[in-house]
Parts: structure tokens; C-alpha cells; sequence
């Protein structure tokens, strides 16, 4: 059997042999060590203790997300733990920090933005709301495949600017797995639709803040700089941004198959799957509405898109629309990550590790322009071997220290290009789903995921340069 990579075959074999748990400690063990042996030749550099330290948390979380030695919430628990225990004790430095500066990122706005985002698209869920946003797509754009693929992708792209990358792909994927079969799976526009989906989700997700995790940890992280990024603030960006990328890559995938021989019925296609309560139908649709507009109209009436997140937490659980058992199964798990990549970069700046770090590369002879577009570059590529959540909790940070108005840029240029990253089924969830189908394999995704590792930086520094000099 054809393994892609040592490291899947190692998990298999493991899980195979009921000793996984033997891989999982290894691998612990073995960042452990290769984060001591960095960290020592880091410390005879000569900085202070509490930077050593951080490198050295850095240095062992990034080995624990890139080789999944732990799940990456657990990393982000751990992260929180160790900072505690180093600065909020007296046990490795006399002086020592409050609990409060890291433990408060369990409750900061972007957990709670994201967790307003989370009932939101469980309520469309529990509704049917998305499996009708798709068959309406399925009416409006016709039985030609060029404009039907254009719909699903741009469908997929709005849609998961509210709902998650990886339940808009899964309700999008399970709805077009019948039109797939009625084409036959090894038809070019089989693949190009299970490869144009996961994509079109990752990306449309740079649209919102809500719509992709790194977009909420930027926002966050620009907050603690002072610097307050609204919902419409970051829409004038990411909406046009993501729909560009969106349209391109469909240009690309129409350039580069002929669909010219496929002949789709749609008559076909799924129906509902049941009966819906009417009134829980427009609760869903009322409170979507009164969200969205409370998140987009906050410069008027002030209220943070925090504290408007209780909309739907509140109206979707007291309409019950939602209830206990569909809380228990929400993403806790990204809000944990959420929680510790905010306090990374927390760290980071407090001891001073960020400063050290940009003032190394702006020493560099280099333009800060073409240090700009660095950043967005191994943004990308990061998020491709690791969670597009750690890769922007380690670079968020560091970006925030560029000089001038690449202060304010850098952050939301990293997010952006985070959500570049579908090279492999393993860079993100929506990858995942659409290879768990067994209708594409690996190598299906090499293209779709050089495009966007070229474009998605590109497009991320032109739209947010433009961006900061119109607006601030």
C-alpha cells in the first residue's frame, strides 16, 4: 500500500497495532529534545531569560502542530499551562506576570466572535437553511457546467463567511456526491468540482472575520496594539478579496479542463431530508439577519461584535432551535486553539521575543516591501504543513512589529494568505472531507494549491496595501 508521506504510514501502522499512544509520546518527546537543543544554542546568544523561555515554547509548539504529537487544541491548552507556570510563579523567574493576561484569552472578543459564528451556522444546520442556499444556487445558475461550477464555488465562498470552511464543504460535497455519480467520478468535472469546493471555502472564508480563525486571531491581536478593526473594516478587504480569488481560480480550472462534453440532469439532485419546523426556519433567518446587521452596522450604534455575538447564543437556545446536545457538539476544540495562539502571541511581545525577531530581518538588506510580501510567503506555505490557526498564531505576532503602516498591514496580510493554503488533503479540513470522498486523490489538489501559493500572497499584500492607505 502507497503511503504520501512516513508519517501517515507510522499513525496507521500504530493505530493498527492499538499502540498509537507509543507514536504520540515518542514524537512529545523527541520535539521536547530538539526544542532543548535549539533553544540552547539560542540561549548563548545572550538574551534575558523570560525570551529564552518563550523561543522555547515557540520552538516546541510549532514541532507539536507540524507533527501532531498532540492535537492542536491540546497545544494550545499546554501553550496557556507552560506560560502560567513560567511567569505567574516564582519558580523559574523572580519576576513574575498575572494569571490574567493569559488566561483572559479564553474570553477574549475573538472566542466570543467565533462562538457567536458557531450557533449561527449550526442554526442554518439545524434548518436546512444551507442545503436550500444550494439547491437555490442549483436554480439560478443552470445546467451549464461553466456557470454551475462558477455558482457552487461562489456559493461555497459566501457561505462560509458565516458558516465554517469545514461544515459549509461538507454540506456542499454531501449535496453534489449524486451529481458526481450520475457523471461518473474519473470526469474532469468531477474533479474539478471536489477540488474547486474545498477551495472555494477556505478561501470565501477570508471575507468576514468570523469566516476563517486567522482573520480572528489578526483582529485580536491588532486590538491589544489599540488598533480596532470593525466587521465592515475588514469586509471592504477580505469580501473582495476572497470573491477574486474565488473568480480566478475558476477561470483557471475552465482554462485548464474542457467540460465542453459534460451534460448534466439536475432533476436528480438531493431533496430535503425532512419536514422543518416553520417557525424555528424563520427564528434562524431573523436572527442571521439581526447578527449580520448589528455586526455590519457597528460604527453606528458602537456595540462590539463581541457582545453582539450573544445574539444568536441567546435567540437561537431560547427559540429552541438549539439545545444541549447541539452545543456539546459545536468546535470547542478551535476555540481552545484560538485561546492559546492568542497567548503565544501575548508572550511573544510581553518579553520582548517579536521586537527581537522583526529587528534581525529589518536589519536585513532588504526593502520592507519585499519583507511584506516574505511574511504572506511563508504564511502560506506554513499553513500547508501545519493548522492555518497555529501558522497565524506564531506569525500574527511577528508581523504586528513591522515599522509603519506594514504594522497594521502585516497581521491581516498573514491571515490572508493562511487561508491559501489547499496543496494537500492535510492542509485544511475542507481538503480533508473532499479526499475522504475517495473521488480524488492527492496529486488532484497539487495544482489548485501551487496557484493559490503563487496568487493568494500577491493578492493578499496588492488588496491590503490598498486597503491601509485608503482607509488609515
Amino acid at each position: 500500500m502507497f503511503y504520501s508521506d512516513s508519517r501517515s504510514a507510522a499513525q496507521i501502522l500504530y493505530r493498527k497495532l492499538r499502540l498509537n499512544w507509543i507514536f504520540s509520546t515518542s514524537s512529545f518527546i523527541g520535539n521536547f529534545l530538539m526544542a532543548l537543543l535549539v533553544s540552547y544554542f539560542f540561549r548563548k546568544i545572550g538574551y534575558d531569560p523570560p525570551v529564552n523561555f518563550v523561543f522555547f515554547i515557540s520552538i516546541l509548539a510549532i514541532g507539536l502542530w507540524i507533527t501532531e504529537a498532540m492535537p492542536p487544541f491540546a497545544v494550545g491548552i499546554f501553550i496557556i499551562a507552560a506560560l502560567l507556570m513560567g511567569f505567574s510563579t516564582d519558580w523559574f523567574f523572580e519576576k513574575t506576570m498575572s494569571p490574567d493576561l493569559y488566561i483572559s484569552t479564553w474570553t477574549s472578543n475573538v472566542v466570543w466572535l467565533l462562538l457567536g459564528g458557531f450557533f449561527l451556522a449550526k442554526g442554518m444546520s439545524m434548518v436546512e437553511l444551507d442545503r436550500q442556499l444550494f439547491r437555490f444556487t442549483v436554480r439560478s445558475f443552470g445546467q451549464k457546467p461553466e456557470h454551475l461550477l462558477l455558482g457552487l464555488m461562489m456559493t461555497t465562498a459566501i457561505a462560509s463567511m458565516i458558516m465554517s470552511n469545514t461544515a459549509t464543504t461538507a454540506m456542499m460535497v454531501s449535496s453534489i456526491i449524486p451529481l458526481i455519480q450520475l457523471i461518473g467520478k474519473k470526469s474532469a468535472y468531477a474533479k474539478a468540482l471536489l477540488t474547486a469546493i474545498p477551495a472555494a471555502a477556505s478561501v470565501g472564508g477570508i471575507g468576514t472575520i468570523i469566516g476563517s480563525t486567522p482573520n480572528a486571531i489578526a483582529v485580536g491581536a491588532l486590538q491589544e496594539k489599540g488598533i480596532n478593526i470593525t466587521f465592515i473594516d475588514w469586509m471592504i478587504v477580505g469580501f473582495p478579496s476572497g470573491l477574486l480569488l474565488v473568480w480566478l481560480f475558476w477561470k483557471f480550472l475552465c482554462k485548464k479542463h474542457d467540460f465542453s462534453g459534460v451534460v448534466l440532469d439536475l432533476s436528480q439532485l438531493p431533496k430535503g431530508v425532512g419536514e422543518v419546523d416553520p417557525f424555528k426556519k424563520y427564528a434562524v433567518i431573523f436572527t442571521l439577519s439581526l447578527t449580520v446587521l448589528m455586526w455590519l452596522t457597528e460604527p453606528l450604534h458602537g456595540i462590539p461584535v463581541a457582545a453582539t455575538s450573544a445574539i444568536p447564543i441567546v435567540l437561537l437556545t431560547m427559540t429552541q432551535v438549539i439545545h444541549s446536545e447541539q452545543v456539546r457538539s459545536l468546535p470547542w476544540d478551535t476555540l481552545m486553539l484560538v485561546a492559546g495562539g492568542l497567548a503565544l502571541g501575548i508572550a511573544l511581545v510581553e518579553v520582548g521575543l517579536a521586537e527581537i525577531v522583526m529587528a534581525k530581518i529589518n536589519n536585513l538588506p532588504l526593502p520592507m516591501l519585499f519583507i511584506a510580501i516574505f511574511f504572506c510567503l511563508v504564511a502560506v506555505l506554513l499553513s500547508n504543513v501545519m493548522s492555518n490557526t497555529a501558522a497565524a498564531s506564531i506569525l500574527v505576532p511577528l508581523s504586528l512589529a513591522l515599522p509603519g503602516i506594514y504594522g497594521l498591514a502585516g497581521p491581516v496580510m498573514v491571515a490572508i494568505s493562511c487561508s491559501c493554503s489547499l496543496l494537500l488533503p492535510v492542509s485544511t479540513p475542507a481538503n480533508a472531507i473532499a479526499y475522504a470522498t475517495g473521488l480524488v486523490e492527492q496529486k488532484d489538489f497539487r495544482t489548485g494549491g501551487l496557484f493559490f501559493i503563487f496568487l493568494g500572497p500577491l493578492i493578499a499584500f496588492l488588496a491590503v496595501m490598498a486597503w491601509v492607505w485608503l482607509m488609515f
